[in-house]
């Protein structure tokens, strides 16, 4: 495996916060105090073209006990950022990303059923802004697959060869969490409706040989090489070094995916934990916001080291640069900027955070993954981490 490099300028512009601060960083879009036992997760975030950022972000934990569906809020920002507002709720919508499509406005993610998220593939849309939703009552109009416990988070959807494509993992058999998750690809033609079953075709399933590194790969980020290939890099449950990731080739229309053990896993600041990949033409190179875990953190469980937001780039996709600390705090326990969900909006990159952090009256957050808010931050000029990365 190659090297992941330190550059110089990592060590410049960190944002660290005490342990005695109060203030949750950024700007909060949303919150919810630990004592409720209701947490807050799966955060996406979008531009429209109009310039108004529409974010999402769910409920998740027992408060809600066995019977209740969680909340998917949708909320929009029209002054970049600096202020929110809720527009819309969508019970029981889990793991779900916002995108375009062809002027409108979709969200794609899974139908909570009794084992909580894991359940049917849906799609909805909005005709306005993000206001209101259709509802996925059948095959015609949204309810996208029902076969299998489907698994996913917020990542990239990626338009390439004439379709559309996003990464899933579903579980099978129904039982455990990571062991039993296969990688697969779901795609359609750019002139198919979103909302029809039939316009979607679902790639092979790739299961998880415990016998490599790690014991579970899930929320795979699709992305186009250098090459103009399709991969999916996926996040790797490997303990206790916890910086790999899984590199899975997709075909050219994405019925067929594959993973070569041998090249297939890479370095990657931050694996064990959720990231989104995303290409900037201006810089021709890949970015990522992770959860890199300095050397002063290591030697706990590296899957909940969650206290340091890094921000990362490549040039090839296998190897990458630590660039800066977006966002640090020295309790591991506690506190967590994790699930970084980002746009780039000119020199700038947006991002929506799931964060764990203490409560201005002194309550800490259930854990580091438990989060009490959604946060808003948004790295400046994040190009300019660069200028001294090896080319």
């Amino acid at each position: 495996m190659k090297k992941i490099i330190l550059a110089s300028v990592f060590y410049f512009s960190i944002t660290i916060l005490s342990m005695g601060q109060k203030t949750v960083p950024g700007m909060v879009v949303g919150h919810s105090h630990p004592d409720t036992k209701i947490y807050l997760g799966s955060p996406s975030i979008l531009i429209m073209d109009v310039g108004t950022y529409i974010a999402s972000y769910q409920q998740f934990g027992p408060g809600f006990g066995k019977k209740n569906l969680c909340y998917t809020f949708i909320v929009e920002s029209k002054d970049r950022g600096k202020s929110w507002k809720r527009i819309s709720s969508i019970r029981g919508l889990f793991w779900a990303n916002l995108f375009t499509f062809r002027g409108e406005l979709y969200i794609f993610g899974t139908q909570m059923q009794d084992k909580g998220g894991y359940g049917p593939l849906v799609i909805r849309k909005s005709t306005d802004q993000g206001k209101t939703w259709t509802n996925p009552v059948d095959e015609e109009h949204g309810l996208l697959r029902v076969d299998q416990e489907y698994h996913t988070a917020p990542v990239p959807m990626i338009i390439h060869n004439g379709r559309i494509f996003r990464a899933v993992e579903d579980r099978n058999p129904p039982e455990q969490w990571g062991v039993n998750f296969r990688s697969l690809v779901i795609s359609a033609p750019l002139d198919a409706d979103l909302m029809k079953a039939a316009s979607w075709t679902t790639s092979n399933r790739l299961r998880y040989n415990q016998e490599w590194l790690g014991r579970a790969w899930l929320e795979g980020n699709l992305v186009v090489t250098s090459k103009d290939d399709i991969v999916n890099i996926l996040r790797n449950d490997f303990r206790p070094e916890g910086g790999q990731a899984c590199i899975i080739k997709v075909s050219k229309y994405g019925e067929k995916v594959s993973f070569n053990p041998e090249t297939g896993f890479i370095d990657f600041p931050g694996g064990c934990k959720k990231f989104t990949i995303r290409y900037d033409a201006v810089s021709d190179r890949y970015w990522s916001l992770t959860n890199f875990i300095p050397e002063e953190y290591k030697g706990g469980n590296p899957e909940r080291t969650r206290n340091t937001l890094t921000l990362i780039s490549s040039k090839d996709l296998r190897s990458w640069e630590v660039n800066k600390i977006v966002l640090q705090h020295p309790d591991v326990t506690y506190v967590g900027f994790q699930y970084a969900d980002w746009r780039f909006d000119g020199d700038d990159l947006i991002t929506l955070v799931r964060t764990a952090f203490p409560e201005p009256d002194g309550t800490n957050a259930h854990n580091c993954h438990d989060s009490n808010y959604i946060i808003f931050y948004r790295v400046e000029n994040f190009r300019d981490f660069q200028s001294e990365i090896r080319k």
